[in-house]
Parts: structure tokens; sequence; C-alpha cells
């Protein structure tokens, strides 16, 4: 598992468990976040992840464990700093605007530290930054879903907290203004010294807005790392599966080696005669025309193929010794969408294959 950032946490979270009566939500969670990093909080719906950071803002008691941030214990054994005492700011899937008041005001409003003409201007720096300077006057009723997520964007950090707490940020949105404003909220969030924490169930938007990624399952944190170590050294077949389907294969160790219909994957760490599973992603499957046929490859036949966009999707039948099939999903770039029934080759990469104990899960089809 990876361990913190580079120098100095931030912010620290040391064994910290919350339950609602007696159903555990968080359990022994860890992690620490350095300033200027943003880590994501990764998972399934229901899997505790919004509750941890509603312990970490303070809105819910650490039941046990330890919260720091700047070195300052906020949560502990007989400390509980309330949330307005916190150097936190959370920005709510929901945006939380206040109906009652105008886009400036909504943002002066955790200011009122400040002296009035320092206020103003605060406020209209982050607006600027996030765009809706123009905007300043209006109503949250008369912004756009993007809008009043920009507004509640620029109140979050108009504070300038020592920790940015984002729920699900980007839910309410349709898919192309969500991808035109991640891309503008990660670059307002790198351009300060905040640690960042963004709770998310999309893989993708993990792995575009964090430095690293949490991945949570159960109330668990179950991995951390960078995006690069998640996705290519998941550390059990969920982490894996998380990213996207999977194709799985089982097999059993012989000679340090698994044999299946894909050829023989070197492994290791595995009792001789141990069921393991082979997951391969579809990205990892070369498919290509029959003909002059590459070395190691495989003779496989197509069943469906789909275009997706910016890489199709080919289902696969490759046969086996003992007749039934086996069923693979491939991915291929560019305008190559092989047609049903044609006969290709398909070439894996092993260097990208994960191997581990056996689930006892189906075999076939995409994982």
């Amino acid at each position: 598992m990876s361990g913190a950032a580079a120098g100095p946490p931030r912010l620290e979270v040391a064994g910290v468990s919350h339950a609602y009566g007696r159903r555990p939500v968080v359990a022994e969670a860890s992690l620490s976040v350095g300033a200027g990093e943003i880590l994501c909080l990764l998972g399934p719906s229901g899997g505790g992840k919004s509750t941890l950071l509603r312990v970490i803002a303070g809105l819910e008691r650490a039941q046990s464990g330890r919260i720091r941030i700047d070195g300052k214990t906020v949560a502990g054994p007989g400390v509980h700093v309330p949330p307005e005492a916190r150097p936190v700011s959370l920005l709510f899937q929901d945006f939380a605007l206040f109906p009652h008041l105008t886009v400036m005001q909504n943002v002066t409003f955790g200011l009122d530290r400040l002296p009035p003409e320092r206020r103003a201007a605060r406020a209209r720096e982050v607006l600027d930054q996030v765009g809706l300077l123009d905007r300043a006057g209006a109503y949250p009723h008369a912004l756009s879903g993007g809008e009043q997520q920009r507004a509640a964007l620029a109140r979050a950090r108009a504070p300038r907290p020592r920790v940015m707490l984002l729920d699900e940020p980007f839910s309410n949105l349709d898919s192309i203004l969500k991808t035109r404003l991640r891309d503008l909220m990660l670059h307002i969030l790198k351009r300060r010294t905040a640690a960042t924490v963004v709770v998310t169930h999309d893989p993708e938007e993990a792995m575009f807005m964090g430095d690293r990624i949490a991945v949570v399952r159960g109330g668990r944190i179950v991995q951390i790392g960078t995006p690069d170590e998640i996705y290519n050294a998941p550390a059990t077949p969920f982490v894996a599966g998380l990213f996207g389907e999977v194709n799985r294969i089982a097999g059993a160790v012989h000679d340090g080696h698994v044999s299946t219909p894909l050829g023989r994957f070197c492994v290791s760490g595995f009792a001789e005669g141990a069921a393991v599973d082979v997951l391969l992603r579809p990205e990892y499957l070369t498919v290509r025309k029959r003909g002059a046929r590459a070395r190691a490859a495989i003779a496989a036949r197509v069943v469906m193929s789909r275009i997706l966009g910016h890489t199709n999707i080919v289902h696969l039948s490759v046969p086996r010794p003992d007749g039934a099939p086996l069923h693979l999903h491939a991915r291929t770039m560019g305008r190559f969408l092989p047609r049903p029934d044609e006969e290709v080759d398909i070439v894996t990469d092993h260097d990208h294959a994960f191997l581990f104990p056996a689930s006892g899960a189906v075999e076939d089809g995409g994982g």
C-alpha cells in the first residue's frame, strides 16, 4: 500500500471508526493528505466515504481514532473541535447555497471575521477565479447547475481553508458540463496549499482529479496509491474491477505457471496446485485480422462488436480444451471493428495480467 504524500501532512486521519447504532460505517480508516495534494476517496455507494468526510469536517464525532490538521488534534479521545472552529470547508453534493442571498452574499457569508472592505475584495477574487464575477448580484435560482457549483466552490474557498472536502461534487451535472467543470476545479484547487479530499464513485473522475486514490469498501480503506499504482497494481480483485470490466480466467499453478486458453502465465508466491484467477483488462487484448499471425497469437471468433466513441468493445469466443468456449471482451481503437463470426487473432499482454487466489466468481464475461 502506498504511503503518505511527501512532506509533513496537512491532514492526518489515524484509525478512525464510526457507526450508526450497531451498524459500522467507517472502520479503522487511516490516511494523510499533504499541502496542495488532492486525495480521492473512491468506492461504491454506501461504502462509508461521505461519512468519513463528515467525521473529518466535524459534522459527526469520531468514535475512535484521531484526526489532526497541521499537527493539531481536532478529533480524538476526549477531543471534538466543532466544525465551525476547524479550518475546513465542505462542498456538499447539492451545493447548499442560501436561496435568499445573492452569489456575492453567499460567498461573503463565512467571512465575518474580516473587515467589510476585505470581505468584499476576497469574494470578488474567488468569484473571478471561477468565472462568476459578472453573476455576483444574481440569486441561486437564476443560476444554471454549473454556475451553482462554481458559486459553491467560491464560497468554500473564500475563507482560505487548510482542508477542502468535496462530496460527489459533479454527480448532479450532465457529462459534458461535468468534464468542463472538473477540469476548472482541478486547476483552481492545485493553485493553493489546502489539502483536498474528494469523494466519488466514478473511477475516471478519481484518476483525473486525484494525486492519490484511497479505495474504500465496506467502510475500510483497502488500498491507497497514485492512479498509476491503483490501476496497474491493484491489491485485490475488487480494486481491479472497480476501474472497469476485467476478463477473469480460472486456472491452477503447475511448475510456476498457469496454463489458460490465452497461453501460460508466470506466477510467484502460490503453492503448487493452487487455484488462481487470471484477470486481464480488455485493453490488454490486442485484436488483429487473421493472416500474418503474430508470435503467440491465439485464434478467436467475434461474437459481436460495438463502437463506444473513442474505443470499441469486441466480444470474443476462444476455444478451450474441454470444448466450452471462453468468452472475452477486448477494446480496439480507431475504425477497426470486426464483424460477427469473423475469425481474428488476439495477442495478450502478459505483463499486465493480475493473478489472485481463486474467488469462485463466474469465470466468463468481462468480470
